[in-house]
């Protein structure tokens, strides 16, 4: 879901397929699946948290590899282990000049970024004076927002109309902490099946304690996306100069 028209990809692709695109969270440590989505041949979108040991060199070798990359921001949740989310997370209790530095140190973390989702974040989305700066620092840094979808009741989608800022949301997640190899099979037939009714499709998936089997998983169903005439691109393909022009004029 974006909250505006799209025309195009950077890539040749026919009128008539249907464009998708697949985000891996939770890059940025030495984790199960990280080789494979890196150096393989789907074009999934690496989400990488900043701050973490291995961040800035994938960050590197995804960008040389031509994936495009993004800032998986943590943010505060409302529930949830602290240990899940990861070092220097946005949070209510900071001033916005220290919100505003950590997303400029998350940025020269992942300096290959095209845009920013967010990791956890159930409390954080929901708190306007957070969301309203990160909207405003991908505003000024030319960066697209993507809403994971942790909370339904999440400002971003809104703030960012208001800021003339493209925002995407999370279609559905294709994979868990606990999910096998079988799960993510039938998330990503799910997705495929329901494709046509989303302007934008996103789907989420992990690296991690489950990373290997979602891996295995989406290189074994890339068939399927080139029978159902799928195309998997980039968020960024989305966005042309005429798609923001055509943005701003409608908010």
């Amino acid at each position: 879901m974006l909250t505006m028209a799209f025309l195009i990809s950077a890539t040749p692709v026919l009128a008539s397929d249907k464009q998708v695109a697949i985000i891996i969270d939770d890059f940025g440590g030495e984790v199960k699946g990280v080789e494979h989505f890196l150096t393989g041949e789907i074009p999934i979108t690496a989400a990488i948290m900043p701050f973490l040991d291995q961040a800035q060199k994938q960050d590197k070798v995804a960008f040389e590899h031509g994936l495009e990359v993004i800032i998986h921001l943590p943010l505060e949740p409302k529930v949830g282990k602290k240990s899940w989310l990861g070092p220097n997370a946005i949070t209510s209790d900071l001033s916005d000049d220290d919100i505003n530095h950590r997303l400029k140190q998350a940025l020269e973390h992942v300096p290959h970024a095209k845009g920013i989702n967010n990791h956890m974040g159930s409390k954080g989305m929901e708190d306007k004076r957070i969301v309203t700066l990160i909207v405003q620092f991908a505003q000024r840094n030319g960066l697209y927002l993507l809403d994971s979808g942790t909370t339904p009741k999440s400002l971003m989608p809104e703030i960012a109309a208001q800021h003339h800022v493209p925002c995407f949301k999370r279609t559905l997640f294709i994979d868990d902490s606990m999910s096998s190899y079988f799960y993510v099979k039938k998330q990503l037939l799910t997705f495929i099946k329901t494709a046509d009714r989303h302007e934008y499709p996103i789907a989420i998936g992990h690296v991690g304690v489950k990373g290997n089997e979602t891996y295995r998983a989406l290189e074994e169903s890339k068939n399927l996306f080139t029978a159902a005439n799928i195309a998997l691109v980039y968020p960024s393909q989305w966005i042309t100069p005429q798609v923001e022009k055509e943005f701003k004029q409608l908010h």
